[in-house]
């Protein structure tokens, strides 16, 4: 990441300015990438682009970049305390028909577990 982006990304207040950034330079930003999201993750107080970065993220190259969002995932369990951006993860993520494969994705994914028993915290005993 060159100079003028990092002062150009100091300037973000909310992980907004990161995040057009990066969807206005999706394919020559990827070596930049892992330092946008933790631009992302620093800024962002209420998880609402840390969750939309992920899903974008997501619809554009899963595999591409699983690892970084994993981390946005996990950041926006921190984030999103009133849970108002977590649970649109779940479909957006795992597929409209997560709810019918709950227990499998509870064991493969701690990110799908963790947002699950969040906003399913009354279905659980």
């Amino acid at each position: 990441m060159n100079n003028d982006l990092k002062k150009k990304l100091n300037s973000d207040t909310d992980g907004l300015l990161t995040y057009e950034y990066i969807a206005n330079h999706m394919g020559s930003c990827d070596d930049d990438m892992s330092d946008l999201a933790d631009n992302i993750i620093r800024v962002d107080l209420t998880g609402q682009i840390t969750v939309s970065a992920a899903l974008y993220l997501h619809a554009t190259g899963p595999e591409k970049y699983k690892e970084i969002i994993d981390r946005l995932i996990a950041a926006s369990l921190v984030k999103d305390r009133e849970h108002k951006y977590i649970a649109d993860l779940l479909s957006g993520i795992w597929g409209e028909d997560y709810k019918s494969h709950v227990e499998e994705l509870k064991k493969s994914s701690d990110n799908f577990r963790r947002i699950y028993k969040r906003v399913y915290s009354n279905d659980i005993i």
